[in-house]
């Protein structure tokens, strides 16, 4: 895909849940940027071929990869995959999650579970996988996708907020880890977004409450990614960077 500065070209970008919302607008931003993108999803294989096919029509080089990241094999198998059709990868995006719903007490432990499974887990699997082709290129630049839940807290989502915050303990021991081998691990915070949400999800407060007066556009969080991915954040690791609007402020 073209753009007046493919700051990106000849690395390639590994995105988690890359089939909507934040993920598919990260996929073509970063595609925009000169990266190959290995499409993540779990479920939704044809918005994913639709992203992927967005890509290549543009120019640019985009692969579908359909795997559940809480499942170790499955992650071993898509990044054995990714390397023998990219050859490397040099960008982690954590995006994927799930964001479900129940009162704390009625919440069974493999319902508290799921979440932690998928961002955790799932993490966990994927920056082993990842970082030794990282390691061998040169470097890399991992980042998460958090929340403002990881901090505020979240009413029948507990699960979800342990989640998001274990993830940013996470992304700084891999900035502590792995600075020395040219590896950036740096967490995104979005704050309420112009997305799809999932069927039974609470609807999120309005724009009230926001300085800026607006819910963010996934577009707006891309280039975020896009920024934590290039040379131009080149001295930034281990940070949690929450964009919200003003919502939330540190």
């Amino acid at each position: 895909m073209s753009d007046q500065t493919q700051e990106l070209t000849g690395k390639v970008a590994l995105i988690t849940g890359a089939a909507k919302n934040i993920g598919r607008a990260t996929a073509l931003e970063l595609a925009r940027a000169g990266a190959a993108v290995a499409i993540n999803t779990r479920h939704s294989v044809d918005d994913a071929k639709k992203v992927a096919e967005e890509i290549r029509a543009a120019g640019g080089q985009a692969e579908v990869y359909v795997a559940d990241i809480a499942d170790a094999k499955a992650v071993k198998g898509m990044v054995e995959s990714v390397m023998k059709k990219f050859g490397r990868v040099d960008f982690l995006v954590l995006n994927a999650s799930v964001r479900t719903e129940k009162p704390f007490l009625e919440l069974s432990y493999d319902e508290w579970r799921v979440p932690l499974s998928i961002t955790l887990d799932g993490a966990f699997y994927l920056a082993q996988a990842c970082i030794p082709s990282m390691i061998a290129n040169g470097g890399g630049s991992i980042v998460t996708l958090g929340g403002m839940m990881s901090l505020s807290g979240a009413k029948k989502r507990i699960h979800g907020s342990v989640a998001k915050h274990g993830l940013v303990g996470f992304t700084r021991g891999l900035a502590r880890e792995f600075g020395d081998r040219n590896i950036r691990a740096n967490c995104i915070a979005p704050g309420q977004m112009n997305t799809v949400r999932a069927a039974g999800r609470t609807a999120a407060a309005g724009a009230e409450m926001i300085p800026l007066a607006r819910k963010g556009d996934a577009e707006e969080i891309a280039t975020v990614v896009r920024f934590l991915c290039g040379p131009a954040s080149s001295y930034v690791t281990g940070q949690s960077l929450q964009i919200n609007g003003g919502q939330m402020m540190f």
